[in-house]
């Protein structure tokens, strides 16, 4: 090889080994601000659940966390993609790709984008909202736009609800029109209790009441109600049945467990009382004029 051509290959292999060096590099930093970031992350969580849980003794246990989970979560997402654009920008910086039109370029682009991606910033602006106002977060059980299920993840343009059936249903956060949360601090489930006419109205509510409160003294149960059973009184005259409507405040999105609990002790503590729950009859004619 010529030694002039033995020269210039010598200072491009420099040159190549060097700025691989310098890739390999920017790789391992930006790999590491990651773990750091999950260290951080990580400490937040501890730092914000502790504060939020002093100034907020009342809240119910769990809450917090969905809370402080859902923020992070965002948060997150939001800084790994920060920390590995701006590796990707360095490494193309690194191989000799002009970066200055490139962000010209996109900053062109994204601005004639911006016209057509209104539903794009819709949904990440919801997003936001969501998680400053606080209306869900993630493990809660909710309905949204008519879909009852439980939030699995909050991200900056979706959420993902899973009904009753394992079914997922993904909503963009710009289109979520209504939003109703079934266990925000805590929840309730609600009785209309049904008894026949002749029934001692004072002797069925006070067998509601010790059923709801034997429920309340239950090692399994009275964990996850917040008090006792709260009785309102008649609530309408049915065809067939008296109406009596009561209420157990619950932890949230236990209000389904307890619920059937109580009904079913209701039903045995009625049985045993000799209290009747009417039920529709028919009769049918079956003679021939």
């Amino acid at each position: 090889m010529p030694p002039r051509l033995g020269q210039l290959w010598e200072k491009l292999s420099d040159s190549m080994l060097i700025s691989t060096g310098k890739i390999l590099l920017i790789i391992l930093v930006v790999l590491l601000g990651h773990v750091i970031l999950n260290r951080i992350f990580a400490w937040l969580g501890r730092f914000m659940t502790h504060k939020m849980t002093r100034s907020n003794k009342q809240v119910v246990a769990g809450e917090i966390d969905k809370r402080v989970n859902t923020i992070l979560g965002l948060s997150s997402t939001l800084a790994y993609l920060v920390l590995w654009a701006i590796g990707g920008v360095m490494i193309l910086s690194e191989v000799g790709v002009n970066i200055g039109p490139i962000v010209t370029t996109a900053g062109v682009l994204g601005l004639a984008v911006s016209f057509g991606a209104q539903n794009f910033v819709r949904d990440l602006i919801g997003g936001v909202s969501l998680l400053i106002e606080d209306h869900i977060r993630v493990g809660d059980v909710a309905i949204i736009n008519g879909v009852d299920g439980k939030v699995e993840s909050i991200n900056l343009r979706t959420t993902i609800l899973r009904d009753l059936e394992g079914v997922v249903h993904v909503f963009h956060n710009g289109e979520i029109r209504s939003l109703a949360n079934r266990s925000k601090e805590w929840s309730a489930v609600v009785f209309d209790i049904g008894v026949a006419y002749k029934e001692d109205l004072e002797q069925v509510m006070a067998v509601m009441k010790k059923t709801g409160t034997a429920l309340r003294s239950d090692p399994d149960f009275g964990p996850l109600m917040l008090e006792v059973l709260e009785i309102f009184g008649v609530e309408q005259f049915a065809d067939s049945a008296i109406i009596i409507k009561c209420r157990i405040k619950t932890q949230p999105a236990r209000q389904w467990d307890v619920g059937r609990e109580f009904r079913k002790r209701l039903k045995k503590a009625f049985d045993q009382s000799g209290i009747e729950i009417p039920y529709a009859h028919r009769s049918i004619d079956l003679t021939q004029k």
